[in-house]
């Protein structure tokens, strides 16, 4: 893809991390990210997720260190099955504490 064609502000990578949502009664989901960026992430999921859904959610960046951060759902695509998970979605960050920010950016370029 072009420079003008992508849009994304943060260049994303494959990272080591997994995230869960923050609710308690979801936090036995825990799911993998394919890849994440200071400004989102793309995952797969399970469950069918509204675009526009506001999910509070866990990024778990590694057994000691967590992150918590507000995300909507930018777009979803069903997956064929067997796919290993339902759905293919996309994540934009929209509220992450300074700190939290930080142990992301961290991990990123770690990463």
């Amino acid at each position: 893809m072009s420079e003008a064609g992508n849009r994304r502000r943060y260049p994303r990578i494959a990272a080591p991390l997994f995230y869960v949502p923050a609710e308690p009664s979801l936090l036995h989901h825990r799911r993998a990210a394919v890849d994440v960026s200071l400004g989102g992430m793309r995952a797969y999921a399970d469950e069918e997720l509204a675009v526009g859904t506001r999910l509070e959610i866990e990024l778990l960046l590694d057994d000691a260190v967590s992150a918590r951060c507000w995300a909507r759902i930018a777009w979803v695509e069903k997956l064929d099955q067997g796919a290993g998970a339902a759905y293919d979605v996309g994540l934009e960050f929209i509220d992450m504490s300074d700190k939290d920010r930080e142990l992301l950016s961290r991990l990123l370029e770690s990463g």
